[in-house]
């Protein structure tokens, strides 16, 4: 059985506008982009334990659009949707990212730079996350961002080394 590992992405503000999510992961890229952009895959990792994905749209191409729906434990539904803007397959995904759940959630996307770095079997991946200004920013990670995002990344993990 190949081994997990657990909270252990890191977070950094490199600007007032950006957050840098850095995470190994105990799996080859290939599986760690297949688990990241496969529908059926997304449904279980994306809401962590936080609830249960009711929806995961990809069309993955330049162009493409995406949306990913979960209802949250509490009853609710949390959504998020964007487009893809550059795709090197298990390597750099760049694309827009908006939480519908926000008054003119346009007007606050960000975009999302995530490359995929693999070494002796193992992914590295570098989110980074960048926000109109830093209010946006700020309003991301006061939300609770982080614990849910190790929750998520953890499982994105479970479901790669599955893959193998």
């Amino acid at each position: 059985m190949t081994t997990t590992t657990s909270g252990t992405a890191k977070v950094t503000l490199p600007a007032d506008n950006q957050i840098l999510i850095t995470r190994e992961f105990n799996a080859p890229a290939r599986l760690v982009w297949q688990a990241y952009t496969t529908p059926d895959l997304i449904k279980r990792w994306w809401s962590g334990e936080r609830g249960t994905v009711t929806s995961a749209e990809v069309d993955l191409r330049v162009g493409g659009k995406w949306r990913y729906v979960m209802v949250a434990n509490g009853g609710f539904e949390v959504s998020f949707r964007g487009e893809y803007r550059e795709i090197t397959p298990a390597e750099r995904l760049v694309n827009t990212e908006i939480f519908e759940g926000l008054p003119e959630p346009d007007e606050h996307a960000s975009l999302i730079t995530t490359t995929f770095t693999e070494k002796d079997g193992r992914t590295f991946i570098e989110m980074l996350c960048e926000y109109q200004d830093r209010t946006d920013r700020d309003a991301v990670i006061t939300s609770g961002m982080e614990d849910g995002m190790q929750e998520s990344l953890d499982a994105l993990e479970k479901v790669a080394v599955t893959l193998a």
